[in-house]
């Protein structure tokens, strides 16, 4: 995407354990910052990251994932 990140960008990561009616799983939650860019490219940005992330790739399907610009 040919973006330069802002040099104050910060990526709040947490990882829930829930209880529901078949047991228990896990949900991850990241809460990205990406000051001065505009809100339609950062969220941009962040979609493509969680497209092509590794980690991403491997827990799709099995772990809940809530992405939040802040």
């Amino acid at each position: 995407m040919k973006i330069t990140l802002p040099p104050d960008l910060a990526i709040d990561a947490a990882v829930d354990l829930r209880l529901g009616d078949d047991g228990y799983s896990l949900q991850g939650r990241l809460n990205i910052s990406l000051p001065g860019l505009d809100r339609e490219v950062a969220q941009a940005l962040a979609d493509a990251a969680h497209e092509t992330c590794p980690y991403s790739k491997a827990i799709r399907g099995n772990v809940d994932v809530e992405i939040t610009l802040v």
